[in-house]
């Protein structure tokens, strides 16, 4: 088989690293991936919101599955131009992936169809959001409705920082469009966890859990970023959190789906808080988690071709997920100053390390190549992943190989994992 991977970060280095061990797959193109994707994958320069072009080398180059990583193309319909063109792409057309792109879209779904999860309020005038906060109950969260790299979130403590959020998403328009509409949430407290699935538009299985840590800082503190690291299983994911989901959360999120006729077909990422209550939804992504895929993908049995043609195919029914009996975390190597200002084009070095040392992997996420070497080219840089037969070796063993690499600039969280040490 010929694959075509879509995107060019850490997810899709870590889905090409996946895909590679396929006894399927002959070969691999990336588009426009990055320079650790460009060892295992042939990185072609199409952007991945070049839609028309990317399935013309697709129909061109033979492509037997192309899989979207990412999920600005994914909201912006290009499954729907690929089937349009008969070719075969993993990921949910646009009409589902809404899920994510709208957050007011998927909170309606939720009370719809009484899936748990926070109160809340939609709004498409910053007036009449001013006048809904001055009679609620702090803290509150404010989110813009539409993508915004996982940023465009805020948790506010009080009237006063309330009211500047507002002015912040709907009037500064700090996330662009995405705070065109806003949707106003009540603050859960409990432990978050996050649940990837694949999907068939009618079956749904889960995979292994995973938590990831936002914010910059160590102790959660600084600002939002994409993900700073994250660890795989969550120990607060227990058999009975697991049966009240399967039974009120995940089966009920895909019917609702095909309900409204919008079948589902790709990955499902639950974003779930464990409450006093129950769990709750935060979020759904139509997506891989990133860095959730790099601790996740690593542990799977499966051929992950082969489920992914189960769910293209309507068959997942016929899939049992199977997961290592271990753990893993990933600790990411970014640039310091990210997510705000940083410098860029720096060598990295050490990374041939993981070439020899079996359950170490260094996912690419924001490197180039500059004259033969590989350099820094974002602000997360890296993702250091390790395995370890439970999680406090996986976190040790991890940082150990975080320190293997060495650019200029470089910055990590010392914490990643650090809840486990409190399980």
């Amino acid at each position: 088989m010929k694959i075509l991977i879509v995107g060019s970060g850490g997810r899709e280095h870590a889905i090409a690293a996946s895909a590679v061990k396929s006894p399927k797959v002959d070969k691999i193109y990336c588009a426009p991936g990055n320079a650790g994707i460009g060892q295992i994958a042939e990185c072609v320069p199409i952007g991945a919101m070049e839609f028309e072009k990317l399935a013309d080398f697709a129909k061109n180059h033979q492509i037997d599955l192309t899989i979207i990583g990412m999920d600005d193309p994914l909201v912006g319909g290009v499954v729907d131009v690929f089937e349009e063109k008969g070719l075969k792409v993993f990921g949910p057309r646009k009409n589902a992936a809404i899920l994510e792109g709208s957050k007011a879209f998927s909170k309606d779904l939720m009370k719809k169809y009484k899936i748990p999860t926070a109160a809340y309020e939609t709004f498409d005038d910053p007036k009449k959001a001013l006048a809904y906060l001055e009679t609620a109950k702090m803290p509150i969260v404010l989110k813009a409705d539409g993508l915004a790299l996982g940023k465009g979130v805020l948790i506010c403590n009080t009237l006063e920082e309330a009211k500047a959020g507002v002015k912040e998403i709907m009037e500064d328009k700090k996330f662009g469009s995405a705070g065109n509409h806003m949707v106003v949430e009540e603050f859960m407290t409990g432990r978050e966890v996050s649940v990837l699935s694949f999907v068939d538009g009618k079956t749904i299985r889960i995979m292994s859990s995973a938590q990831d840590h936002k914010r910059a800082k160590d102790g959660d503190q600084g600002l939002n970023t994409g993900g700073m690291g994250t660890f795989s299983p969550s120990p607060f994911y227990t058999q009975e959190v697991d049966a009240f989901c399967q039974k009120y959360i995940y089966q009920a999120t895909v019917d609702a789906m095909a309900a409204e006729g919008r079948p589902f077909t790709g990955i499902i990422f639950f974003g779930l808080m464990l409450t006093e209550e129950g769990p709750k939804v935060l979020e759904y992504n139509a997506r891989f988690g990133d860095p959730e895929a790099q601790v996740v993908l690593p542990r799977m049995k499966n051929d992950m071709i082969e489920v992914m043609e189960a769910c293209v195919e309507g068959k997942l029914d016929e899939i049992n997920l199977e997961f290592e009996e271990n753990a893993a975390v990933c600790v990411v190597l970014a640039s310091d100053g990210y997510p705000v200002s940083y410098e860029k084009g720096f060598e990295i070095q050490g990374l041939e390390k993981f070439e020899t040392e079996e359950g170490y992997y260094c996912f690419h996420a924001g490197t180039s190549l500059k004259d033969g070497k590989i350099v820094t080219n974002g602000g997360r840089v890296l993702g250091v992943t390790a395995k370890g037969s439970e999680l406090k070796e996986a976190r040790a063993n991890a940082y150990k190989a975080a320190e293997w690499v060495e650019f200029d600039n470089k910055y990590m969280r010392r914490d990643i994992g650090k809840a486990i040490d409190e399980a």
